[in-house]
């Protein structure tokens, strides 16, 4: 009888020993899935950092001053484009008195 109790005893100390070493695996996954996701919005933190300096360095001086009304006139220019053709597209008709 001694034996069957120390094979039962041995048993569930295996078992445990088992849900111990998975939910050291689970948590071992979730602590990578954690640092993946801190380590890609760390990384996407700098890489807008970057362009946000770099267009800052991009729009400086005399050549920034020309690039950016040279944008914003093309920025117009297309809400122009689609103000008007969406007029069009509706038909709206102005009367001349």
């Amino acid at each position: 009888m001694t034996s069957v109790t120390a094979a039962v005893v041995q048993l569930s100390h295996s078992l445990a020993a088992i849900g111990v070493s998975l939910l050291n695996a689970v948590l071992a996954v979730l602590h990578a899935v954690l640092a993946l996701g801190e380590q890609l919005l760390t990384s996407v933190l700098q890489l807008v950092q970057a362009c946000v300096q770099f267009s800052g360095q991009l729009f400086q001086g005399i050549f920034g001053l020309v690039v950016a009304n040279f944008f914003a006139i093309l920025i117009l220019a297309g809400v122009y484009y689609w103000y008007t053709s969406r007029q069009r597209g509706r038909g709206v008709v102005k009367k001349h008195s």
